[in-house]
């Protein structure tokens, strides 16, 4: 009789053995968290981008000069209009005997260069007031641009400008207004005549820096030309 039972005890045990061993716990499904989207404001984002830019050697622009034309970008980019992460500022508000033209990589923050830059002869002596969009009136446009391919004139290598805005710089490339390098755009200029020289509408730079510079903003990018007199509107008429 035991040997009969005995088997079967035995069977009983191994099976209880083994699936103590290879027992393990239910897996426990742990709470998932979504993070919550946070929408951004347009004034946020600008005030991000400015607090990111930085220079060793170089002024930084105002933020009134820097979110228009930052906000313009946006509007540029979103539409296809411009292609690269550069932005060159030029504001007219400030004294011509000042570093008032910034080329600037969004992307990095970075402040590439800061240089003396003219207005037309027309558009006021020290300080810019007159603009015009007008052929002959040697005055500067205001607004945004697109810049354009590099070609070799009577100012040597020069940087073809392409106006944004309908009716307040669309005739730049009609007009001939485009980026050079000028003699009459240097420290001496200013100190011999108490004023930058002037141009006949072309956003003229310092000879040493023209190269640099143009090479640096060709191709689609982001040109600003601002004034405080006016405030640029951001629709799709407005900027085509």
């Amino acid at each position: 009789m035991i040997y009969t039972i005995l088997p079967t005890v035995l069977f009983m045990l191994a099976t209880f053995s083994s699936s103590k061993t290879t027992f393990t716990e239910p897996n426990i499904i742990k709470p998932v968290v979504y993070a919550k989207t946070v929408a951004i404001s347009d004034e946020t984002k600008i005030e991000m981008a400015y607090n990111n830019l930085h220079s060793d050697k170089f002024a930084l622009p105002k933020l009134e000069s820097f979110a228009v034309a930052l906000k313009g970008y946006y509007s540029l980019k979103e539409k296809g209009l411009i292609k690269k992460d550069i932005l060159t500022l030029i504001d007219f508000s400030l004294s011509s005997n000042t570093k008032r033209l910034w080329v600037i990589d969004l992307i990095t923050g970075d402040v590439l260069y800061h240089s003396l830059v003219a207005h037309g002869r027309n558009t006021g002596e020290e300080y810019a007031s007159n603009f015009s969009n007008a052929a002959e009136s040697y005055k500067s446009s205001l607004g945004f641009y697109s810049t354009g391919e590099i070609y070799n004139g009577k100012h040597g290598m020069s940087l073809r400008l392409d106006g944004l805005e309908k009716g307040v710089n669309d005739n730049a490339r009609a007009r001939g207004v485009v980026m050079h390098a000028a003699d009459y755009v240097s420290n001496s200029f200013i100190k011999n005549n108490h004023r930058l020289g002037r141009s006949q509408g072309c956003p003229a730079v310092p000879a040493e820096l023209s190269k640099e510079i143009i090479s640096t903003i060709k191709g689609k990018s982001c040109f600003f030309i601002y004034h405080p007199s006016r405030a640029p509107k951001f629709g799709a008429k407005s900027i085509s």
